[in-house]
């Protein structure tokens, strides 16, 4: 059996890293041939000379050596990967790379948690759930965290096992080590560990001077640098704290400061020379502390607050707690273990009866036992995801958000978090948009609400429209327009959503406002330059025509835009490159769509094959990875460039939903819809960082996936083209053949 370890990894200075060389060299068959390696994760900035099983490095910020992490291990016929989570070492919002990877891999996945949060937030919670969702197994140190797995993340309690943190096989002798260390004539309490304010050092000094004034000979000794993420944002203020404490309480010979990062060695050097270990942490919230399990794993006498590793690892007598910040109690409960060695014996004892349980050839020996189970109950074929579309993970179809944004004038175009922003006031397109996802749902639902919706956004476009046919773009929450005259862009999508409201208004009444404000529109079409905007207003004229099919006078007019739409493709395609201009920018899907739109309607072969070329060339620069990667919108992709893989638009998304649902409509190949699938699964998560766009709470969409992850603003745009694109997806449950979508 071949393993592969993800994770932090020695020489870096972490305990994670630690954690992970221990569990490399404990886990294997005993043949020394496994050929186990390890895929280590660099922090910013640093380099390591790492020993030779670390085969592969992750630069933790850099997105891209995730997925060739990724293609490494699947090109080494690994058997099962061992994944170390905690939020901090992986890149992204919350660690949100590391789910590029897992998704990427061909074999089984064991996640190992060292950070269980009870309360976490939306990002944390996001990629918490699709860890335990992607991995077989789920490790965990303690009981709580594996309750808080099944209660707050909802993990089924057969994936979790309960592996005790392991400890290293090192062991000194007491009075040796105190002679070596220059403490055979103290009473030393010991802390160590990477310092930062969740550890309440200020606690176990301010109890310090009434033991000091019983036992004179009592030293502190606290080992550890200040936790690097620590020092690059608040540098060594809490250190410096520290000292100042002391000095103020007059505890300079009984307190010393160790900043340095131990060898282990050092560190059970120091355990064996001490008479009590202090874990005086400030928060139950911490799930897995390897500085406690080390104590109890040698016998040491330890004394903690109660957080949930504590409490568990310390119960039968193992160890002694006292409240957390409450130093009168630490006080007296030093005072008490140091007046009755006899009691500090007994705390040695018990615990070194158990650390015999938890050396790390046992928990070694566990983990391997657990990857040959799951390699016997994962078979590779389930891996492979069903390209058909599991209804049941659909979200219900929800107006929340479009409800919250929209007033009496129309939809707000931006919103902060789940919250409308005011101060962008409104725009054309959201409207337009807002009409024709409206009109969609009444379609499915004849809801009463969503007619009085349609009203309200057909009533942003009549106000918005100049008498010379043209449109106003953007509107100041005061209601007065910002501009004279839109973007041809906001022109096309207006004249959109008037030609599907044209052929589905749900009452006269509607339907002649669409008629009077399509009909002014009309005279502008043949002066439109912008190749979206053309594309938008084709599709308006394919909706026009299925109400109106015997007015040649549009049906030409089609023919006319589809016309600029092929020369513009003609003049840019090359051999290699099939689009209308020399990039990939955004909503591209609307181009091949209009022109499959125009293909029905003029009935013209040209069109047809060209749309179908242009498909086949965007879908094999956005469906090669086997879900849906947009071009993204910070350099989008030159002809003689690379393709900008962040700032992906749900925008983008839905025109690529729109364009296979069109497609399917004309060709009837189950291919298309298969890949219709494919695209709307880009908002619940089947992306390129493995994480739901759409917002559960909420029921938005949040704007996009940036470099770092998932930008929560949830604006219009962002919420209409998940609410179109799911319209169109249900559509094609029940009719498949009738198209309702542009």
């Amino acid at each position: 059996m071949k393993i592969a370890f993800i994770g932090t990894y020695a020489p870096r200075q972490c305990g994670i890293g630690s954690f992970t060389q221990h569990l490399f060299q404990s886990t294997g068959d005993g043949s020394g041939t496994s050929g186990n390696f390890v895929v280590a994760i660099n922090d910013p900035g640093s380099t390591y000379m790492y020993p030779p099983e670390v085969k592969f490095i992750i630069d933790q910020d850099d997105h891209g050596t995730y997925l060739k992490a990724a293609d490494f291990i699947n090109q080494n016929q690994v058997d099962v990967c061992i994944v170390q989570h905690e939020f901090g070492i992986f890149g992204g919002q919350n660690g949100i790379f590391i789910l590029t990877l897992l998704h990427s891999l061909d074999v089984p996945v064991m996640a190992t948690f060292h950070t269980v949060l009870n309360k976490p937030s939306y990002n944390q919670l996001a990629v918490m759930k699709e860890i335990t969702r992607v991995a077989g197994k789920l490790i965990v140190m303690a009981h709580k965290a594996a309750e808080i797995l099944q209660q707050t993340y909802g993990v089924p309690a057969e994936k979790i096992e309960l592996v005790p943190h392991g400890v290293p096989a090192i062991r000194y002798d007491r009075t040796a080590a105190r002679l070596e260390l220059g403490l055979e004539a103290k009473k030393v309490l010991l802390t160590f560990g990477f310092l930062g304010r969740n550890k309440g050092i200020e606690t176990a000094i301010c109890a310090l001077p009434q033991v000091v004034a019983r036992y004179p000979d009592v030293v502190y000794v606290v080992l550890g640098k200040t936790h690097p993420n620590v020092v690059r944002h608040a540098g060594e203020e809490y250190r410096l704290f520290l000292h100042r404490l002391v000095k103020k309480l007059g505890l300079e010979d009984h307190v010393v400061f160790l900043n340095q990062y131990a060898s282990e060695d050092d560190l059970f050097k120091y355990l064996a020379a001490s008479d009590i270990y202090l874990t005086p942490y400030l928060n139950e919230a911490q799930i897995t502390s390897g500085t406690l399990s080390y104590a109890v794993g040698v016998g040491s006498a330890v004394v903690s607050t109660p957080y949930w590793h504590a409490a568990e690892l310390l119960a039968e007598g193992r160890g002694e707690l006292f409240n957390f910040a409450d130093e009168g109690q630490l006080t007296n409960l030093l005072v008490d273990l140091l007046a009755h060695p006899d009691k500090l014996e007994s705390l040695r004892d018990k615990a070194g009866e158990y650390g015999k349980t938890i050396t790390w050839p046992k928990t070694g020996a566990r983990y391997h036992e657990l990857t040959r189970d799951l390699m016997a109950n994962v078979p590779k074929a389930i891996l492979k995801k069903d390209p058909a579309l599991d209804r049941s993970i659909l979200p219900p179809l929800r107006f929340d958000h479009i409800e919250r944004l929209t007033d009496r004038v129309g939809i707000f175009q931006h919103a902060n978090f789940g919250i409308p922003n005011y101060h962008e006031g409104y725009c054309l397109d959201d409207n337009a948009r807002a009409l024709l996802m409206m009109l969609m749902a009444y379609r499915r639902t004849n809801s009463e609400a969503a007619l009085k919706q349609i009203a309200v956004y057909l009533g942003y476009l009549n106000y918005a429209q100049n008498p010379d046919g043209t449109f106003r773009n953007f509107m100041g929450f005061n209601r007065s327009f910002l501009d004279e005259v839109s973007s041809e862009d906001a022109f096309g999508r207006a004249v959109w959503a008037l030609g599907y409201a044209t052929a589905y208004s749900p009452m006269d009444a509607y339907y002649q406002v669409v008629q009077r404000l399509f009909a002014n529109s009309v005279p502008h079409f043949e002066r439109l330059k912008s190749i979206r905007s053309i594309a938008n207003t084709l599709i308006g004229l394919y909706y026009y025509l299925k109400d109106n099919p015997s007015n040649e006078e549009m049906v030409e007019l089609a023919r006319k835009l589809a016309q600029r739409l092929y020369e513009a493709y003609q003049l840019h395609r090359t051999d290699t490159w099939h689009w209308y201009e020399s990039l990939l920018a955004y909503d591209n899907g609307l181009l091949p769509m209009a022109m499959l739109c125009a293909a029905e309607v003029t009935n013209n072969a040209s069109f047809r094959d060209v749309a179908f070329e242009s498909l086949a060339f965007l879908e094999s620069h956005t469906l090669s990875k086997g879900h849906l990667s947009l071009i993204g919108n910070e350099n989008w992709y030159m002809q003689t460039g690379v393709p900008s893989p962040f700032a992906q638009q749900p925008v983008d998304a839905m025109a690529m939903v729109l364009l296979y649902f069109q497609a399917y409509n004309y060709a009837g190949d189950p291919r298309y819809l298969s890949r219709l699938y494919t695209s709307f699964m880009w908002f619940l998560g089947e992306n390129d960082l493995r994480v739901s766009i759409y917002d559960f709470d909420t029921h938005g969409c949040c704007d996009g996936l940036q470099h770092d992850g998932v930008n929560r603003n949830q604006g219009a745009e962002s919420t209409l083209a998940y609410l179109i694109s799911y319209l169109a997806l249900q559509h094609t449950f029940e009719k498949p053949y009738e198209s309702i979508v542009p």
